[in-house]
């Protein structure tokens, strides 16, 4: 539905849902499998449009090979002389070289469908019935367009199973946890599992730490050419950010066989919930 103004501009309408509300942050376990849920929900809906291809709101925003190529070329230029100071990043980035074309590769060949993604797959997204705990619906429909399930599901990983704010100082506080990353993929899954491939699956728990990857990328390309593209609030609060990533990113390297553990725990629909 939408609403034309005189002036000629047009908005977006919705039914207003009496009970309904957002989190920021996670407040009941039982909110994190609900969201989730509800992304992969949304997905499937989406999954037999019919019609001509969305169009692409923000051109390879999930590309992570031309991610990584900007990143190169900002740590060559060094337009203001920063790399120096932010070596030990830099070297994380150029270490994982490998990873980048997986995904995108995956696409051209094929192998991995082009399917309709939200790309901007965080908790308070998610319209959450105030008495039960059940998700409502999928809002903030603005980055909607054709991409990857694993870009949706990496990056609600990467928001949702993150223990700190993504421009966390003290990475004393940024962990990777299991339980909320548990929670995450039975979520999905039990949505999801109808319609994905077994290349989509066995690939979840990788797809959370290249989305992870690329936006550490994408917050050290930013520091690098002078904190154009991000806002920022102190010094260094991009490089802040892209560290918070870097932490979640070695834990997750660390947990990685317990990550794919568990996804094969939930791939079989038998382990849904009642």
């Amino acid at each position: 539905m939408f609403y034309q103004s005189p002036e000629g501009d047009y908005w977006r309408t919705y039914l207003f849902i009496e009970g309904g509300r957002t989190y920021n942050r996670v407040e009941d376990i039982r909110h994190v499998y609900s969201a989730s849920k509800a992304f992969g929900k949304f997905q499937q809906m989406m999954s037999n449009l019919p019609g001509e291809r969305l169009h692409e709101t923000i051109p390879d925003f999930h590309n992570t090979r031309k991610r990584f190529e900007t990143f190169l070329d900002a740590v060559k230029r060094d337009a203001v002389e920063r790399a120096r100071s932010a070596q030990e990043e830099i070297d994380f980035v150029l270490q994982r070289e490998n990873e980048t074309p997986v995904i995108v590769d995956a696409l051209a060949k094929g192998i991995l469908p082009e399917r309709v993604t939200h790309n901007d797959t965080k908790l308070n997204n998610v319209l959450i019935d105030r008495r039960t705990g059940e998700a409502f619906c999928v809002i903030d429909l603005d980055t909607v367009m054709p991409g990857s399930a694993l870009y949706d599901f990496g990056d609600s990983v990467r928001i949702g199973a993150c223990t700190a704010v993504e421009d966390e100082h003290n990475l004393e506080k940024v962990h990777f946890d299991l339980t909320l990353f548990d929670q995450l993929v039975h979520g999905y899954l039990d949505a999801a599992r109808s319609f994905l491939n077994s290349w989509e699956v066995e690939h979840l728990a990788f797809s959370a730490r290249i989305i992870t990857l690329e936006q550490a990328i994408r917050f050290l390309t930013d520091h690098l050419n002078g904190d154009i593209y991000y806002k920022t609030s102190h010094p260094n609060h991009n490089l802040d950010r892209c560290r918070t990533q870097i932490k979640m990113l070695a834990e997750m390297e660390q947990k990685k066989d317990v990550m794919e553990a568990i996804v094969h725990q939930y791939q079989d629909d038998s382990t849904e919930r009642a």
